[in-house]
């Protein structure tokens, strides 16, 4: 056998055996007399013994040992006598009789080490060897007991993963598709799904009342460090549910993974609406493991001939508590901050309420202590607090004060990646407006049920109508999300037709769910969530590609295979193609 225990395993309980190890050769030390060698597989590193005195010969040989060469040794389990007690494997050591190099290898690019010199992008040239690295590797053991964990409990409350069709049919709405080819059908493309919305439903019809898959999907859109063009879903939908619950399905999902994978327990979860999000945090994800919640004081501070309050629609702020010693400087560098062109406001007033009790503001000119007074009294301030303020256009500020306050929180250390704050936000607007096109279109998808309360304002104002919609957000990231979906046909077209859709266009397109309507479809809903962001977000990290085997870079391109890349003329002609370069 090439090894009969892996690198991993073997401690004093093994003193004395003979055993065989495989492996790659993560360093050498030549001590004279003796030379060691850790030799590492995805279990762990073993400490290997090459005597001088005992076998002159064998030693040299283990001498001229490269790094990352592949060997297999035989040797006798030994207790060390300078014992590392980091390891599991740290108080033994094989004493090594016999060795035989299985493959030889050439200097790595960048050292396989958990703190390695290899940069992001050299490293996605070489991810295989990346991949031999302990944080990678890790990382992708916890992506796996993920799954595992996920297809435990869905199994265990009686949902069964189906997979669905990878070649499917573009659709107008939503990202942009990558779109394949059919040779066999001249001129026509299958398009790569976004997610499995469809099919789902169409599950549903046919009475698979519970269905869950974990599906790769694919979005051609411009990328960030939270996006990859192809990336996986927990996709899930339930028939004769109502949105309660699936909330109740899902956060005893959402609890499952965090007790079994993190040893954390998630109390229940809040409910938020969208419309309080927004007043409150200024988004529709908020992080709320800490404060800072929105104050708005528009009426408070209007006629004082301050004008940049004066013509504000809205005037609102944040409550940093214990922070009124910010210097001149600080603020300064948070008004640069918030003037950036991401963020867009157009200054920063600021009110310190000294721990003597008086108020410095940067409008004294314009407001006198006594109306300073009522700004902390809405602020609900106390000596040694700092109040921030911004004002503009409504939309615009609570966009700039939302990436105020989680700046404060990151400045003040309130983001700890270790606590977990997830939350459900609840009744979106099913619909938005597009004032370049002048139409509306789907906040979620075309599938979303209106509030049934909502449905009568269709035909009078569609843009007060909320969706049976929710999201997962934890730590102010859109983990999940979903909702009940129409399950009535006539309901159906009336969502096409405020879409824009023509009775022909929707047919084109969907006419094969409309029709599946027309055989008994039941009540039913569902949610998706981010698989790779989910498993980030429970590693600690930002970046989505710290979790995915194969990622792709920020430019959407893998680096290691060279992709995307041209394709022959001969393929080209098959599929009847032309490409004008």
């Amino acid at each position: 056998m090439l090894r009969t225990h892996n690198c991993g395993e073997l401690n004093l309980n093994h003193t004395g055996n003979t055993v065989t190890l495989s492996g790659w050769v993560q360093r050498s030390r030549d001590l004279g007399g003796m030379t060691f060698i850790d030799l590492r597989d995805r279990y762990g590193i073993t400490q290997l013994v090459f005597n001088m005195d005992s076998n002159a010969s064998l030693c040299e040989s283990a001498r001229k040992l490269g790094r990352e060469f592949v060997i297999s040794v035989t040797g006798t389990v030994a207790e060390r006598s300078n014992k590392n007690l980091k390891i599991p494997t740290g108080e033994i050591e094989i004493i090594v009789d016999q060795f035989e190099v299985l493959n030889s290898s050439k200097i790595p690019p960048f050292t396989i080490e958990d703190n390695t010199d290899g940069g992001d992008e050299l490293r996605m040239k070489y991810r295989y060897l990346d991949l031999r690295r302990n944080p990678v590797r890790d990382n992708l053991m916890l992506r796996h007991r993920m799954a595992i964990e996920t297809r435990n409990y869905m199994n265990n409350i009686g949902f069964i993963e189906v997979e669905t069709p990878v070649l499917i049919k573009s659709t107008p709405e939503g990202a942009r598709d990558f779109v394949v080819p059919s040779r066999m059908n001249e001129g026509q493309f299958y398009a790569l799904p976004q997610s499995p919305q469809t099919f789902k439903q169409l599950l549903m019809v046919a009475g698979f009342d519970r269905y869950f898959q974990i599906v790769k999907c694919f979005r051609d859109e411009d990328l960030r460090a939270d996006r990859q063009p192809e990336f996986t879903q927990i996709d899930c939908e339930m028939s004769f549910v109502t949105q309660d619950d699936i909330l109740s399905t899902f956060e005893g999902l959402t609890k499952y993974l965090f007790r079994t994978v993190k040893g954390v327990e998630i109390e229940a979860l809040p409910r938020m609406t969208f419309a309080d999000a927004m007043k409150n945090y200024g988004n529709d994800k908020p992080d709320i493991r800490f404060g800072m919640t929105f104050v708005e004081i528009t009426d408070l501070v209007k006629g004082k001939d301050f004008k940049v309050f004066d013509d504000a629609a809205l005037v609102a702020g944040i409550n940093v508590t214990g922070c009124a010693g910010y210097t001149r400087k600080q603020l300064d560098t948070l008004t640069d901050f918030v003037k950036r062109p991401q963020i867009g406001a157009g200054g920063l007033i600021y009110v310190r309420y000294n721990e003597d009790g008086t108020l410095k503001s940067s409008v004294d000119k314009f407001y006198s202590e006594d109306e300073l007074k009522k700004w902390a009294a809405a602020f609900e301030a106390r000596p040694g607090d700092l109040m921030l303020i911004l004002a503009g256009d409504a939309a615009k500020t609570r966009k700039a004060l939302s990436e105020l306050r989680l700046e404060m929180g990151n400045q003040l250390g309130l983001r700890n990646p270790e606590v977990f704050a997830p939350l459900w936000v609840v009744d979106f607007p099913l619909l938005e407006w597009d004032e370049e096109t002048q139409r509306y279109y789907a906040m979620h998808h075309p599938f979303t049920s209106p509030k049934p309360e909502d449905i009568p304002l269709l035909d009078s104002d569609p843009g007060r109508v909320r969706a049976n919609a929710y999201d997962l957000v934890i730590n102010g990231v859109e983990i999940g999300g979903g909702s009940i979906r129409i399950h009535n046909k006539e309901l159906q077209k009336k969502m096409f037709t405020i879409l824009g859709f023509t009775d022909e266009d929707a047919q084109a397109q969907f006419g094969f769910l409309m029709n599946a309507f027309e055989y008994g479809a039941p009540p039913h809903g569902g949610i998706a969530f981010g698989f790779d962001r989910m498993c980030s977000l429970f590693g600690g990290s930002e970046s989505i590609r710290d979790y995915i085997a194969f990622p792709k870079n920020n430019a959407g391109r893998d680096v290691m295979i060279d992709s995307p890349a041209p394709i022959k003329q001969e393929q080209l002609d098959e599929l009847k193609l032309k490409i004008n370069l």
